[in-house]
């Protein structure tokens, strides 16, 4: 397969995978963490000097979905953790500032 169409999956496996983080769908997100490293098993064959401009568009175009799915996974993991804290009556783990007594 060639890395244009590996990185038209990856781009499509990204999509999926916000769509699962959304839906809170764990199955389908442990789904597409297995299939991305999978994708950058064989993407990580290619040389960079191998790739033309359409794969380096699409590569651009699948580092900015992983950092949108990052951010929010980590909105989730945050809201998670506040959700907890006020349940347990602790502290948030992530306070801007320490509280002194």
């Amino acid at each position: 397969m060639q890395p244009v169409q590996q990185l038209k999956q990856m781009v499509a496996l990204l999509e999926g995978e916000r769509q699962a983080l959304a839906a809170l769908d764990l199955d389908r997100i442990l789904n597409c963490a297995q299939g991305k490293a999978d994708l950058c098993d064989k993407l990580a064959s290619y040389a960079p000097d191998q790739l033309d401009d359409e794969c380096l568009g699409l590569l651009d175009s699948a580092k900015r979905l992983n950092a949108i799915n990052r951010k929010l996974r980590n909105l989730i993991a945050d809201n998670v953790q506040s959700r907890l804290s006020l349940l347990t009556g602790g502290n948030p783990a992530y306070s801007s500032a320490p509280a002194f007594a």
